[in-house]
Order: C-alpha cells, then sequence, then structure tokens
C-alpha cells in the first residue's frame, strides 16, 4: 500500500470503490425494503398474519386471535397478491392452501377461538360470518355478545365449495384432510381433530343422508324401503318419563321450519329437544350436520295384505281408555295418544319410528293352528305345539294331532292385542290349554275304539263348543280338524288293536268281496247268454219263422188234405153211387137189349156183357193205379165237388152225435175216411194198414164184387 501510495495510485482506488459502494447501495436498499415490507400471496391461497410484537400488548381474555391490532395472530387474512407494509422484524405471514369442500361432500367447523359454550349446549351457535371467512365478524358481532361465536364444535357446515378461512381461527375437516395450522395444536387438540375425523368417516358424516337411493358418493348400494330415525346431540333435554321428542317444525310454511333438521337454529327455536325424536326422514338427500344428529336407517312398516298393524304408541298424551270400563284388560285409546290405538292400521307401508312404538301384524285371513308334534306353518304361530297326548276310558294312552282354523275380525285385533300383546301369546297362553284339556275330558269318556270310530261325530260337537268359547276371546273358530289319534313312541297296544281292526274289516271285506264275486258271475252268465243269444238271434228268428212257416203250412196242408179228403169221400161216394147206377142201367140194359135181341142172336148179348165188363174193368184198373181205393175215391170226389154247382161249405148243416148214423159226417165212409186220414197224418196209425182201410177196401171190393156178379147174373 505504501508503495501505491508512493507511486499516487492509491487516491484513485479509493474513489473506485466509493463508486462502486454508492452504486450497490442505490440498487440494494430497494430490494431490501420490498423484501422487509411486501408480501406476495399466491391467488390459490391465502396469508395468516402473525405480528410479533406491538405497543398494544398481546391478547387477553383467553383468546388467541388479535382484533386490535395486538400482537397475536390476526383475524384477518391476506388474500392472492402483493400487501405492503408487512415489516418482517414485526410480522410472519403463513402461506395456506384455500379451504376445498368436494361437490356432494360436508365441511365441518371446530372453532379454536370466540365464547365458551354453556354447560347445557353441545355445539356452537350459528353466526352470520360469510361461511367462517370473516373471523373478526365472528368473533365480535358487531358488539352484540349475546351473537358472539362459540368455541368448539359448530352447528353450522360448509356445503361445496372453496373458502377463504382462517385456520388459525378454525379448523375445517372435509373427508380427505383437516385444514389447519398444524403446530399450533398440542398433542391433545390434534388427537380431538383426528378423533373426529375417524367418527365423521366412519358414519359417512362427510355425504349427505340418502335415503331411498346409494348412500353415498361412489357407491351403489340403493337403500329402498328404509326411514331414517332421527336423534339430537343438542339443545334442551327431554322432560322426565318422556323417551321420544316430540315432533316440532314440520309445517313447510311455519317461521320455525327447520327443513327435516337440516337448519339447527331453526329446530331449536321451535323448542326441539335433543334425543330421539318422532318425526323421521323419508325418502330423499338430506344435508345433516352429524355433530347436531346421527340419522339411523330402519325399515318401514309394511302391513302385508290379509293383515291389520295394532299400534301400541309408547309416546304421546295420555289419552281417555274408549274400550269402556267394563272392560278390564287394559287401555285403548285414540291415534296420537299413549296405549293401544283403537283403528289398526290396514296393509300399506308406514314410515313408523320404531322407538316410538310397535306395530303388531294380526293376521285377518283364516289361518291354520297345527297341534301336531314337528308340524309347524310359515306364520310360525304354532311353533311350540304339540300333539295331545290323551288317556282313553279303557286306558289307552294316544297322542292325537289337532288342526284349528282360526280367523280374528280387523276390527277386534285391537281388543286382542291389547288383552293378550300378540297373537302368539293368545295361542300359548290360552287356545293351547284350553284345547288340550277340552279334548283330555272328552278323551276320558270314550274307549279307543270309540274314539276312532265317532271322530266325525266328536270334530262336530268340537266346532260347536270351541266356536263359544273363541267368541269369549274375540276370535273366531272356523273348523276343527281332528287326524287320526297315534301311539306314542314304544307303545305297542294301540297298534295291536288296529291290527285286530284291520283282520276284522278284512274278513267282512273278504265276504263282500266272495259276494259280490257270486253276483258277478252270474251276472257274467246271463251276459254270455245274452252275447250267445245276440250271436245266433238271427238264426233264431229265422228258424222261429221257419217253424212259424212250415206251422202254417201243416195247418194249410192239413186243411187242405181235410178238404180234400171229404172231397174224395164225398166223390168216392158219388163215383160209388154212380158205379151202382151205371151198374145197374147196364143190367137194365143189358137185360132189355136181351130181351130185345134176344132173337138177334147170342153174339151181341155176348159182346154187351164184354162191354159191360170192360168198362167195370177200366174202374178197377183205375183204382189199382192210384193204389188205395181212398184216394181214388177221392180224386172222383174233388173232381166232382169242383164241378158242383152246390156250394162246398154248406149254409146250414145238421149234426147228429148218433153212433151208426150213415147220415152224419162221424157215421159212414165219410167219417171213416177222414178218421183214418186224421191219424195217419197225426202220427197216430198207420194210413195203409189200419183196421179202418182194410175195411174201406173190403167194401170196395165187395161193391165191386156185386156189381159184377150183377153184370154176370144177368
Amino acid at each position: 500500500m505504501f508503495a501505491l501510495f508512493a507511486a499516487g495510485e492509491l487516491p484513485h482506488l479509493v474513489h473506485d470503490y466509493w463508486l462502486v459502494a454508492v452504486a450497490a447501495a442505490v440498487l440494494l436498499v430497494p430490494l431490501a425494503v420490498w423484501w422487509l415490507a411486501v408480501r406476495a400471496i399466491p391467488n390459490n391461497k391465502v396469508g395468516v398474519v402473525e405480528k410479533l410484537w406491538s405497543a398494544k400488548g398481546s391478547v387477553s381474555d383467553g383468546r388467541i386471535i388479535a382484533l386490535n391490532g395486538e400482537a397475536g395472530y390476526q383475524a384477518d387474512l391476506l388474500r392472492g397478491g402483493l400487501h405492503f407494509g408487512y415489516w418482517r422484524w414485526q410480522y410472519r405471514v403463513h402461506v395456506v392452501p384455500l379451504v376445498t369442500v368436494p361437490q356432494g361432500q360436508i365441511g365441518y367447523v371446530y372453532a379454536r377461538d370466540g365464547n365458551p359454550l354453556p354447560p347445557s349446549q353441545t355445539l356452537g351457535r350459528v353466526v352470520e360470518c360469510t361461511n367462517f371467512q370473516d373471523a373478526r365478524t365472528f368473533l365480535t358481532r358487531a358488539g352484540e355478545e349475546a351473537e358472539y361465536g362459540q368455541r368448539g364444535r359448530q352447528r353450522a357446515i360448509l356445503r361445496e365449495g372453496v373458502y377463504a378461512i382462517n385456520p388459525v381461527a378454525f379448523v375445517v375437516m372435509t373427508e380427505n384432510r383437516a385444514y389447519s395450522l398444524l403446530h399450533l395444536l398440542d398433542a391433545q387438540e390434534s388427537n380431538a381433530v383426528k378423533t373426529w375425523h375417524e367418527q365423521l368417516t366412519k358414519c359417512g358424516g362427510f355425504h349427505p343422508v340418502v335415503i331411498g337411493g346409494s348412500s353415498g358418493a361412489g357407491e351403489t348400494e340403493v337403500h329402498d324401503d328404509l326411514i331414517g330415525v332421527v336423534t339430537i346431540h343438542d339443545g334442551p333435554s327431554l322432560p322426565p318419563g318422556e323417551i321420544i321428542a316430540p315432533a316440532v317444525g314440520t309445517e313447510p310454511d311455519g317461521a320455525s321450519y327447520h327443513n327435516n333438521y337440516q337448519d339447527p337454529e331453526a329446530f331449536l327455536a321451535a323448542a326441539g329437544r335433543r334425543g330421539r325424536q318422532y318425526a323421521p326422514l323419508t325418502d330423499g338427500t338430506y344435508f345433516i350436520n352429524r355433530w347436531f344428529a346421527s340419522v339411523e336407517l330402519v325399515a318401514k312398516t309394511v302391513v302385508p295384505i290379509g293383515h291389520v298393524g295394532v299400534v301400541v304408541s309408547y309416546v304421546g298424551r295420555a289419552g281417555r281408555d274408549v274400550s269402556g270400563t267394563s272392560f278390564r284388560h287394559g287401555e285403548r285409546v285414540q291415534e296420537g295418544e299413549r296405549g293401544v290405538w283403537e283403528r289398526p292400521l290396514g296393509p300399506g307401508k308406514y314410515p313408523f319410528n320404531v322407538y316410538a312404538g310397535q306395530v303388531i301384524q294380526v293376521p285377518t285371513t283364516n289361518f291354520v293352528l297345527h297341534w301336531i308334534t314337528g308340524k309347524t306353518e310359515a306364520h310360525k304361530f304354532d311353533e311350540g305345539l304339540r300333539s295331545i297326548d290323551l288317556v282313553t276310558r279303557d286306558a289307552y294312552e294316544p297322542l292325537l294331532p289337532l288342526s284349528v282354523v282360526v280367523h280374528i275380525d280387523y276390527q277386534r285385533a285391537p281388543s286382542v292385542i291389547q288383552r293378550f300383546g300378540d297373537v302368539k301369546k293368545l295361542i300359548t297362553q290360552t287356545i293351547d290349554p284350553m284345547l288340550s284339556a277340552y279334548f283330555r275330558d272328552i278323551a276320558h269318556k270314550k274307549t279307543m275304539l270309540q274314539l276312532l270310530h265317532e271322530r266325525d261325530l266328536i270334530q262336530a260337537e268340537a266346532r260347536a263348543e270351541l266356536r263359544d268359547r273363541f267368541r269369549g276371546f274375540d276370535i273366531e273358530c272356523v273348523d276343527v280338524l281332528i287326524g287320526k289319534p297315534v301311539a306314542q313312541e314304544k307303545d305297542t297296544k294301540i297298534e295291536t288293536l288296529l291290527e285286530q281292526l284291520r283282520l276284522r274289516q278284512l274278513s267282512i271285506e273278504q265276504l263282500e268281496t266272495y259276494e259280490r264275486q257270486r253276483a258277478a258271475a252270474e251276472k257274467q252268465k246271463t251276459l254270455n247268454e245274452a252275447q250267445a243269444q245276440a250271436a245266433v238271434q238271427v238264426q233264431l228268428t229265422n228258424a222261429k219263422a221257419e217253424v212259424q212257416i212250415a206251422e202254417s203250412r201243416g195247418e194249410a196242408e192239413l186243411a187242405r188234405a181235410r178238404k180234400q179228403a171229404e172231397q174224395t169221400v164225398v166223390t168216392a161216394e158219388a163215383e160209388l153211387a154212380r158205379a151202382r147206377r151205371q151198374a145197374e142201367q147196364t143190367v137194365v140194359t143189358a137185360e132189355a137189349h136181351a130181351k130185345e135181341k134176344v132173337l138177334a142172336g147170342r153174339g151181341e148179348g155176348q159182346k154187351a156183357l164184354q162191354i159191360g165188363l170192360s168198362e167195370a174193368a177200366v174202374v178197377m184198373r183205375k183204382v189199382a193205379a192210384y193204389g188205395d181205393p181212398r184216394l181214388y175215391a177221392a180224386a172222383v170226389l174233388a173232381d166232382r165237388l169242383a164241378n158242383s154247382a152246390q156250394p162246398l161249405v154248406p149254409q146250414r148243416m145238421f149234426v147228429s152225435g148218433a153212433n151208426g148214423d150213415t147220415g152224419s159226417v162221424a157215421g159212414g165212409p165219410l167219417g171213416l175216411l177222414l178218421t183214418l186220414m186224421l191219424g195217419e197224418k197225426t202220427g197216430l196209425g198207420s194210413f195203409a194198414d189200419s183196421p179202418e182201410t182194410a175195411e174201406f177196401k173190403a167194401e170196395c171190393e165187395k161193391l165191386a164184387r156185386d156189381a159184377i156178379g150183377a153184370l154176370g147174373g144177368k
């Protein structure tokens, strides 16, 4: 340096250094001022101002937010942009992100500052502070202390959107994260925030309550036929003796309408009480603060067809008993009052709060109860019933299976529930012992065989008796069906008795079978004869016709033969008389010729004799040609009758019964001829070999010989 100074260059160098320093100061001072006093905040974030020191001192009265320029965290935030005057030696600015509540979700707010909550209050009241974005208004409320915001969990919730909320004054919880300055929270506060977040996540509190659809974003489960039973966790408690809070603020046009618990302040303003609420949520979507109200999904009350629902209400005002003073089995009240409602619910679906009462379903159609061991209907009313054990008069111990058809009038259903509690208790505590005792009494008076054989009579008597008894319990016995008595386990006496009955009945049936078989055989025989007769009916008919024809022909031939015989006899007699006359005439003629021509010679006389003899010989040859003189006589008689002018059947006839009268039909040659012909026709004698025939032949030969003798003598 001395060298430089000696050389005269040092003053120049010092001058240059000062120039550089001045230039640097001119450039660095604005930058330092900018760095010390100006704060830049991104547009998607906010700045939380922390004042390190102040002439006004620090915050007091247990607050953590400075409202009047005290040292500490300030109520106002710095939004996006440049902010001047916040010197680094006095202010610290914490840049934090904006609070974002996703679409379709809910954000919950925990206030770290504000007035403390009173003992009767669980959540902080709702304060108009632009959704917690105006911390100063929340904490001061324009000096109205009654409207100050309260520290702790808040009744108001945040819907979907982006909010500039001071994370020092408020902790905002969404499903994805909790917005706060973590370094400000102590361990206890951090654990509380974590616990609240887990509870809300577990109950689905970051999503609205959806009834009748999916329960949340990304879920496909559908909750149909459900209602939401709401439990309020803030507000005045229920009075002693009450278990369900009454419905309030349910009128949409009312000033205190809380829109299904979505407006906590309106609910509390309408004198709403904490606890389980009477009015449930029906189908819809509800943005409900789960810190203020929890929702339990329960099934709707369904009353199926064929049933009615008797309502037993646990809540409501005390009502007047409408069942009358004579009914001493409990009270029956009007709808909305505490007790058994007089009017039951018909078939349908109802949003009935199951914590406020009970709907007991009573079947109104006929249903069957089985007293049969191991058999149960779908309604399960007879689940505990067993076959009735009996003891008969003759010491048999059967089990009686029994079925009873029961009907309950829907108008009497409340009375049944009022008296017995439910249908199953009615059956097990009243009907079962009554029926068991009734049929045991009957069995004591009957033998085993009577119990078997008189089942229909016992069943009819039981039906009439039980109908009267059931009517006293407001139910109707439709029918009683008795089954076959069966033996108990390891009891063979009944089976032995039944086997004897079976053998006896089998013997009776066999006798009946044999008798039926005999009758069937006779019927079969008759049938066979009829079939055979039908098969030869044509031949029988033809044969009968032929017999009738033959009989008719025989009768005709007999009649014709009789006529012919009569004609033959008459003709024969006529011919015989004519022959006699001719013979007499011939003799006379011959004598006359002989006398007249005695002179003519003996030759002519001989010739005349020969002529007479030849005529007689001709007659004899005709008789011989017929083989029977009677036939010849009958032929001659028929020929004469055919050519006779006299009627064949006389208009008048005289018959004499004297024997030997030749003038009658019965006597003479004609009677003899008829007798012979009838004997031969009937087979009583031979026409050719009979004595009458021989006599007739002899008489004819005698007549011929007489004629020839007369001729020869002449």
